[in-house]
């Protein structure tokens, strides 16, 4: 949770519907949090300009997720090189979540995985 809960914090202006609300019930909505690398941020917009600025470390972040259930495995220790390259197709394409879906098929790994 130490990870985690800081980001939704910082989502709690949003309701369960995506409805924006500065209070809940009566008290005001506190947005603020801290990264685990202790950078600070005050609401949604900052946090989203946060990630913004690493958007290679998101790619890789997602790319890594995306392959797990694309193998229906956890990531090995042989598949970070596939998923290097993966990144960095990512990355030329644009961050396009298309390009990231077309390089995780394209990989050796995807390609070379074994069903039940």
């Amino acid at each position: 949770h130490s990870k985690m809960d800081p980001i939704g914090f910082d989502l709690e202006n949003f309701d369960a519907i995506g409805n924006w609300r500065e209070k809940e019930g009566k008290s005001p909505i506190d947005a603020s949090g801290k990264l685990p690398d202790g950078r600070a941020f005050n609401g949604p917009v900052e946090l989203a300009r946060m990630l913004r600025a690493q958007d290679s470390a998101f790619a890789e972040c997602l790319a890594e997720k995306m392959m797990t259930y694309a193998l229906g495995r956890g990531i090995e220790a042989h598949d970070r090189p596939a998923l290097k390259k993966i990144t960095g197709a990512v990355a030329a394409g644009k961050y396009r979540f298309s390009s990231l879906a077309l390089e995780i098929v394209k990989s050796m790994p995807f390609q070379m995985r074994r069903g039940d």
